[in-house]
């Protein structure tokens, strides 16, 4: 069988930064470096090691996998965020080069358990390479989520806004036609049940910043500029955002680092001591790619007995964690951290995908983009850029001084 998609292109980092025109920018340049966009699901590359077991013969057969690529793909996604990051004056966009059949890098790590066929709740192994890698070859392709992690972390942590862009099917599984666009900022556990599910993150994790990923504004203001533009755009359908995406655990590792600095500001001697640090490491371990970090968790969280060799640490470390719980319950950390104008966005962008690309008549490859595909997606660029520009430079200050307005304690 003749292979439709050259799974085997060269691909020295999973995870990488790719150039862009220069652009003017419709942003200034003091937002600029802090700004970031990504794409996690438009990757096409499969390295060999996960094709081929050591007998030659295949992991997964050649047709089954090319219809787990066309259907997994988020096709166009890179067009669009390209597209955003010209318009912004960013030198760079972040994608991940790996194709979602392999690994889906916006789930928690790990194998989909037998029988899972909720989209939300599967981890990033997947079908049909959940099945089919050894346990090996799963250590060896988390690995590869672990080199992922590292390079989107890196470019998050200094960022005010971050979207991601994905693309979705033009249909619901009715048959009705889905909006052009939907902008994703709610937890889906939260959307269900109105806090955060338990054990998936911390518990001293405050459940109301689960509310929203991004600020509201930013939000809103990207949709009514689309609609301006004559764009049908939805909020957080047809699905929310999985615990384990990056714009989900991104935001629970913004709140842990300003609790540090805000908590170490006060205790400065805690700085320097081994249990704290290691409460840090384990609240910071959004991955749960951390084995200290996560047995300690265990130890906290699940009454597991600590080893001998950390039993003291593990003791000192309870304390340090009960020390950090108080001072979130006493202090005003976590009002101070819902009003900070710093308070970083991460928005997940979903586009129709036959706004951006086309499948042949048999569904089985997706064409080129026409010019006009990709003109749509330097509108969408464009327009979201204005709506990010404005938000900026006057919907943020807006929102900072507006506490209490409805009470009628300040005005506009």
């Amino acid at each position: 069988m003749t292979e439709r998609f050259d799974f085997d292109r060269p691909c020295e980092a999973p995870f990488e930064l790719v150039p862009v025109d220069e652009r003017q920018g419709v942003v200034s340049k003091e937002h600029r470096s802090r700004l970031f966009v990504h794409t996690v699901h438009d990757g096409d590359v499969i390295p060999s090691r996960f094709r081929w077991h050591a007998d030659g013969t295949p992991t997964v057969p050649l047709d089954q996998l090319e219809r787990a690529h066309v259907r997994e793909r988020d096709w166009g996604a890179n067009l669009v965020a390209k597209s955003l990051a010209q318009q912004l004056g960013l030198p760079v966009y972040g994608r991940v080069r790996i194709a979602r059949a392999l690994l889906d890098f916006n789930r928690f790590p790990g194998s989909t358990p037998p029988g899972n066929h909720e989209p939300l709740e599967r981890l990033a192994i997947t079908p049909p390479f959940c099945d089919a890698l050894s346990h090996p070859q799963k250590m060896d392709l988390l690995d590869v989520y672990d080199r992922i992690s590292d390079g989107l972390e890196a470019n998050f942590r200094d960022k005010l806004i971050v979207i991601g862009v994905h693309t979705y099917d033009e249909r619901n599984p009715s048959a009705t036609s889905r909006p052009h666009l939907s902008l994703v900022n709610i937890p889906a556990g939260y959307q269900r049940e109105a806090r955060m599910p338990y054990g998936v993150f911390d518990p001293i994790y405050p459940d109301v910043l689960g509310e929203s990923t991004c600020s509201r504004i930013l939000r809103d203001r990207i949709s009514l500029n689309l609609e301006r533009a004559g764009f049908r755009v939805i909020s957080n359908h047809p699905y929310a955002l999985p615990e384990g995406s990056i714009e989900v655990r991104a935001q629970v590792w913004y709140f842990f680092t300003y609790l540090r600095v805000r908590y170490e500001a006060e205790h400065p001697s805690t700085a320097a001591d081994p249990a704290h640090t290691l409460v840090w490491q384990m609240l910071l371990n959004t991955n749960v790619r951390q084995a200290l970090p996560e047995s300690l968790r265990g130890h906290l969280h699940r009454y597991q007995r600590a080893t001998p060799e950390h039993e003291a640490l593990f003791r000192d470390a309870a304390a340090a964690y009960d020390r950090i719980r108080r001072f979130i319950g006493e202090s005003n950390v976590c009002r101070d951290y819902r009003r900070d104008e710093n308070r970083p966005s991460s928005l997940a962008l979903e586009v129709r995908k036959d706004l951006l690309c086309e499948l042949d008549p048999s569904r089985a490859h997706p064409r080129p983009a026409t010019p006009t595909m990709r003109q749509r997606a330097h509108v969408i660029g464009r327009v979201i850029a204005g709506a990010i520009r404005t938000y900026l430079e006057t919907d943020r200050e807006l929102q900072h001084n507006a506490d209490g307005m409805f009470d009628g304690e300040a005005s506009p």
